[in-house]
């Protein structure tokens, strides 16, 4: 079927309205049934051995999660470009952040992935348990969030962040704070950026959580430019904020360009 033909039809619609029914009930599905054994094994388990497997199982259980999103959902994904950095590290991952899916995709492909959460995710009753197995690291206090970034760099994570702060409002990029430049100069790490391409800003800031996707949802993950850490924090919030709305820039250009 068309995109024209989509447009407006019922069935579609409702086809629609299914899949967000599918796709949000199998995340809190899964959450559910590894929140108890999180909650046990952060309880039983020393750091050592509660770290890894937290984030084993978070990476595959997002994994499966996109799997249903593509056989049900009618979801896209072209993440190949991911999987180059498994094997290098540490690394500071920045990404653009135009939906609640980002942080699924990235993790999905990198099994030692660490995030910096929203202190109210790390509390939730769905998420908290097994971030805080997974030892991810709290935003509510910047000097904690780079004494933990360092320790979790240093054991070579893939340290996962977004330079927006939230997600995108004007998509399909934000202006980026200094955050992932002070971190990278503290720490002495190289920053990798990730270029998050989305069909539509589903699942966005400006997008309601139970309004229904636009089908089919084609989402890809890009390779961006490496950065050195920076000297000057607050030159480099500027150079990355150009380079991100130079790529996005380009892309859209280049889309305008081939539908005319």
């Amino acid at each position: 079927m068309t995109d024209r033909l989509r447009a407006g039809n019922p069935l579609w619609m409702a086809y629609e309205y299914l899949a967000m029914v599918i796709g949000l009930g199998s995340l809190a599905v899964l959450c559910l049934i590894w929140l108890p054994c999180a909650l046990i094994l952060n309880f039983l388990l020393p750091r050592r051995l509660a770290q890894p497997l937290g984030r084993a199982v978070i990476s595959w259980g997002f994994r499966f999660y996109l799997r249903i999103l593509t056989v049900f959902c009618a979801c896209r994904f072209d993440l190949d470009e991911i999987d180059r950095l498994r094997e290098q590290g540490p690394l500071i991952v920045a990404a653009n952040h135009p939906s609640l899916l980002d942080a699924v995709m990235i993790v999905s492909r990198l099994p030692n992935a660490v995030c910096v959460m929203k202190a109210a995710l790390m509390d939730n009753l769905l998420f908290g348990a097994a971030a805080r197995l997974a030892r991810y690291i709290r935003n509510d206090a910047a000097l904690d969030i780079i004494l933990g970034a360092r320790d979790e760099l240093q054991q070579g994570a893939h340290l996962v962040i977004f330079p927006e702060g939230s997600r995108t409002l004007n998509f399909p990029v934000d202006t980026c704070s200094p955050s992932v430049g002070l971190i990278a100069s503290r720490c002495k790490v190289d920053i990798q950026t990730l270029l998050i391409e989305f069909s539509t800003p589903y699942l966005g800031k400006a997008w309601p959580l139970f309004r229904r996707p636009e089908l089919p949802l084609s989402c890809r993950v890009r390779l961006g430019r490496r950065f050195p850490p920076p000297t000057n924090v607050q030159a480099f919030a500027t150079e990355l904020d150009t380079y991100f709305q130079f790529e996005f820039g380009q892309k859209l250009r280049s889309t305008v360009a081939f539908a005319v």
